[in-house]
């Protein structure tokens, strides 16, 4: 019950969302400050927890009328060559991720980006591999 309370509200909360933001197009002539960006960050999250929510919604109705597809979905979802796979992939996508955030760190410095755009971008890359580090030690010392 409490998982469609929760789909049910991301789709209510995606669409206020949307809406909220094309209000605030339509509404505000010439703006200065964050009221520039705000309507189209409320029109991007909307639009992605609507999709996400409905995606959910929609998936769901599918499946409940066929237990013999259902158990195939719990099966392969849980299948721990599947999980092994999608644990390589995400490795090497962080593998690569470390060399062109690095290589866009440098490119930012050299066009002389604003300051407080390139040390946020620094600062987001450092405490990500930082947390590498952490879960590192820390499944060195369980395995």
């Amino acid at each position: 019950m409490k998982s469609k309370i929760v789909k049910y509200t991301t789709i209510f909360l995606g669409l206020l969302l949307l809406v909220t933001g094309l209000y605030l197009i339509k509404t505000t002539g010439t703006s200065q400050g964050i009221m520039v960006a705000l309507p189209y960050v409320c029109i991007g999250i909307g639009s992605g927890l609507f999709g996400h929510g409905m995606g959910n919604v929609i998936s769901e109705r599918a499946i409940r009328n066929d237990p013999d597809l259902q158990k195939r979905m719990n099966i392969e979802k849980n299948d721990e060559r599947n999980i092994m796979i999608a644990n390589k992939a995400k490795g090497k996508a962080f593998d690569m991720m470390t060399y062109i955030f690095g290589a866009l760190m440098v490119s930012f410095a050299l066009m002389d980006v604003d300051m407080t755009a390139l040390l946020l971008l620094v600062f987001a890359y450092l405490f990500v591999h930082g947390f590498s580090i952490y879960y590192r030690i820390k499944f060195d010392k369980e395995m």
